[in-house]
């Protein structure tokens, strides 16, 4: 389960067991850099020394930053400025996942015949421009909520591709070891753009307009794009016989490995069924906050992002607790903070009942934040990584496939019946969701394997 923000790198390894492709043609690599393809060593001080990953993790934070702005400034925008309907709002999340179902499976097995890196700038390019085509035709008049939407899915789109090659890119830089802790580090800085984000959001809307606040995240997609132009290492790519397979049966390959794996298959079936509950619920979760708990644009940022807070200390104990609880004790543990206490979030009222949802919030984004530093983590050292692309997609396509029609569902219950009715259904559901763990075989162990076992 992955929180709604693009960059999430929810995720990212390599099986150092696997065959390694052929080393591709390219430009001589600065004394200064890791060898083509190869990760470097740790420097001394550890990953906060390594040139690379630090670009990565620039890139990231700022394009997570951005990202976390419009979730809150673009539903703000169609509220305030075009006064559309809640369903109206909650399509807009739709349009912004409906890519992964239209095009995740191919995207993961083209990610795993190109060059991440140039593709991932590609991707920040594009969203640039998406986002700042919505001031451009506010300041002529002509924006609409049909562009919005236009705007949402192009996004969308881009960020299939952007978050598979991402995932893919980490064991690029690092060696397997390393891995957790870039993880770590990367889902830390992911969630307190949740905290910083939605702030600067509703400070930014309330001050200058909704409008103004994505010309931040256009800006954070261009930081990142030139960040990630100055990473050294030269990667490893798949030869010519690789890319001449068929892409059908490449992508049969990867949901094969998840249907057939017994720990993928459940991480995939939870992550799906609770994406349902959380995604739901954050489609309408502005409408209800402006409309039935009547706050203006700064105190809904702040609440949201209150909400975060949980998450920046779930990505820093993660690592310690899957180390002293065990990998797939923890992931336990994870899930059953992410679904009760959302019960917390439909009390919202004014005042001291905005206490509540804000701790319900804060439990449930620490709960995501440690499920998803283990789950990355362990999806990205456990799966070889000739298939990890490809697995990657196939898990997501069925993670977020169910988002656009949980975004779709709460805009109708919303429409039907209010935003705090449908707030509450979706919560309720998020709160079942943790016993689909206990189903498959992570009830039975301390940690997570290491590898799958042979046929």
């Amino acid at each position: 389960m992955t929180p709604p923000a693009r960059a999430t790198p929810p995720t990212r390894s390599a099986d150092p067991t696997a065959p390694a492709p052929a080393a591709a043609r390219g430009p001589a690599v600065d004394p200064g850099s890791p060898s083509c393809g190869r990760p470097t060593a740790t420097p001394r001080g550890g990953l906060l020394r390594h040139r690379d990953f630090r670009l990565l993790w620039a890139a990231q934070t700022s394009s997570a930053v951005g990202s976390n702005v419009t979730a809150v400034a673009l539903p703000l925008v169609a509220v305030t400025v075009l006064d559309a309907s809640t369903f109206g709002v909650a399509v807009l999340t739709a349009a912004a996942w409906l890519p992964w179902l239209l095009v995740g499976l191919p995207a993961g097995a083209w990610v795993d015949r190109l060059p991440r890196r140039p593709l991932m700038i590609a991707c920040d390019v594009a969203c640039a421009l998406l986002f700042l085509s919505v001031p451009a035709a506010a300041a002529f008049g002509v924006l609409t909520v049909t562009q919005l939407l236009v705007v949402a899915f192009g996004a969308g789109l881009a960020r299939v591709f952007f978050e598979t090659a991402d995932q893919v890119y980490l064991p690029v830089l690092l060696r397997p070891e390393q891995v957790p802790e870039g993880n770590a580090k990367l889902q830390a800085t992911q969630t307190a753009s949740y905290v910083l984000g939605p702030g600067v959001a509703g400070v930014v809307a309330q001050a200058a307009g909704a409008v103004t606040a994505l010309l931040l995240d256009a800006l954070s997609f261009l930081f990142s794009a030139a960040c990630l132009l100055r990473i050294r290492t030269v990667e490893r790519r798949p030869g010519r016989a690789g890319r001449s397979r068929s892409l059908r049966r490449e992508m049969a390959e990867g949901i094969r490995f998840v249907a057939r794996d017994p720990y993928l298959r459940v991480l995939t079936a939870f992550g799906a069924a609770s994406n349902v509950g959380l995604i739901g619920y954050q489609a309408v979760l502005v409408v209800f906050l402006v409309r039935e708990a009547r706050l203006a644009p700064a105190p809904v940022g702040a609440l949201v992002a209150a909400m975060s807070l949980g998450g920046i200390v779930g990505a820093l104990l993660a690592t310690t607790l899957g180390r002293r609880l065990g990998t797939a004790r923890a992931m336990l543990l994870a899930a059953a903070l992410t679904g009760p206490p959302a019960l917390l979030i439909p009390l919202a009222g004014p005042g001291g009942r905005l206490a509540l949802p804000a701790i319900g919030g804060m439990l449930v984004s620490l709960g995501v934040a440690v499920g998803n530093v283990l789950k990355g983590s362990f999806r990205q050292t456990y799966t070889p990584h000739h298939l990890l692309g490809r697995v990657t997609v196939s898990m997501q396509m069925l993670n977020y496939g169910t988002i656009p029609l949980a975004a779709v569902l709460a805009g109708a219950v919303g429409a039907a019946h209010g935003a705090g009715t449908a707030t509450a259904v979706m919560t309720g559901w998020l709160a079942l969701t943790p016993a689909i763990l206990l189903i498959g075989p992570l009830r039975r162990r301390r940690d997570m394997p290491v590898a799958p076992k042979l046929p």
